[in-house]
């Protein structure tokens, strides 16, 4: 933890302090914003006040007083409940206070604190303000390694399209209709071969599966790919490395000679959606605006309406890229929360819009890192421009 950039960010915002308050750890972003061994172990609540000026104050139980050692600043041991909150009366009296919460529970991924702990420290008096940006500053800016294996990880992810829609072309060819399941383990195969690690296997969805945004293989619905049918990967892996981050990327194909107009029409709107964000976020950082998560996603909302789709977009634009694939920054996101937080430098974010009709659904994805001064790459390969026919004479 740099404390003085977390004095600079609070006093830019003109705020007291920063809380971060962890029990049995039910806030790992406390955690890990304090730089604390994810192995461990506390069963008693421990409560670091950052200042905006000034040392910091250790609020540890005396079973574990040695918990925040590694932190600097002064130490309060309490033992009784009386004392602990005699403590934090003392902390947060009248006080602006940042804390892992967030008004209305409208980005849950921050609300970590409880309504109890919450309420008493209110009934101090304090004001609690969201630390949502305040976190992103430690948990979604990646260092300049973190973005050269993200480049690394991109590269490998995107040869894997290559590598699994050749693989169906070619069984196709040859007249044996190839299962979801193996696509997948040959994915994952080619991720293993490359250093690369992931925390659940790739979508691989064909026909009305590719309609469901999160479809899961298992025993039962594991389908067989024949010809002139949809496919849609979606996968997503990063370099086995503790700083590792993911890159997350989405493609469709058509197993047939060429492609209904109707697949190509659907998949030029999600384009020109996916495209149109991209645009926005260039725009934007060139000309210095502070541009929101929202406002992205509404982005990509506009166009899919006005096509008269709209219905048929089931989900957010996009999603804060790190350590893990859904990381803790910005979400392009305002349909199922609205997420006002900065999309900030050195961040990065998926741009997946998609629309999923009964019979077929179609995701364009590709990421896009901002790095810190303000400059947009797209990353994963050229953005897919049309629906490929696996089985044209030109294809692989």
């Amino acid at each position: 933890m740099d404390l003085e950039a977390v004095q600079a960010a609070l006093r830019h915002v003109q705020w007291d302090g920063w809380l971060l308050y962890d029990f049995r750890g039910n806030n790992p972003l406390a955690r890990r914003v304090l730089g604390l061994p994810e192995q461990l172990i506390t069963t008693r609540r421990w409560y670091y006040f950052i200042p905006a000026t000034g040392a910091p104050v250790k609020l540890v139980h005396r079973i574990e007083a040695a918990v925040l050692d590694s932190l600097p600043g002064e130490k309060q041991v309490y033992l009784r409940w009386q004392e602990l909150e005699s403590a934090l009366r003392a902390l947060v009296a009248g006080r602006r206070i940042a804390l892992e919460y967030s008004p209305h529970n409208a980005i849950p991924y921050v609300s970590r604190v409880d309504a109890g702990t919450a309420e008493l420290l209110r009934s101090f008096g304090a004001e609690l303000l969201s630390s949502a940006d305040l976190v992103q500053l430690w948990e979604a800016v990646w260092t300049p390694q973190q973005w050269q294996l993200h480049q690394q990880a991109a590269q490998i992810t995107d040869a894997a399209f290559t590598h699994a829609f050749r693989f169906i072309a070619e069984q196709l060819r040859a007249g044996h209709p190839v299962r979801e399941s193996e696509v997948q383990s040959r994915i994952l195969h080619h991720f293993a071969q490359h250093g690369l690690i992931t925390d659940h296997p790739p979508i691989v969805a064909v026909g009305r599966h590719s309609g469901d945004p999160h479809y899961t293989i298992t025993p039962q619905t594991d389908a067989l790919i024949s010809t002139e049918q949809l496919v849609l990967i979606d996968l997503w892996a990063k370099i086995d490395h503790p700083d590792g981050v993911y890159s997350d990327l989405t493609r469709v194909a058509w197993t047939g000679a060429s492609v209904p107009p109707r697949v190509q029409e659907i998949f030029r709107i999600v384009a020109r959606a996916r495209d149109q964000v991209i645009e926005h976020a260039r725009r934007a950082f060139a000309q210095g605006e502070t541009i929101r998560g929202w406002q992205l996603d509404e982005t990509a909302r506009r166009v899919i309406t006005e096509a008269g789709y709209g219905d048929f977009f089931l989900h957010r634009t996009g999603h804060n890229i790190g350590r893990e694939v859904h990381g803790n920054g910005a979400h392009l996101d305002n349909l199922e929360t609205h997420d006002d937080r900065r999309v900030l430098p050195g961040t990065c974010f998926s741009v997946e819009p998609g629309i999923y009709l009964e019979e077929f659904g179609i995701r364009s994805e590709v990421n896009v890192f901002v790095d810190w001064n303000g400059q947009v790459y797209v990353t994963g390969g050229t953005p897919q421009s049309y629906v490929p026919a696996l089985l044209a004479e030109t294809s692989p």
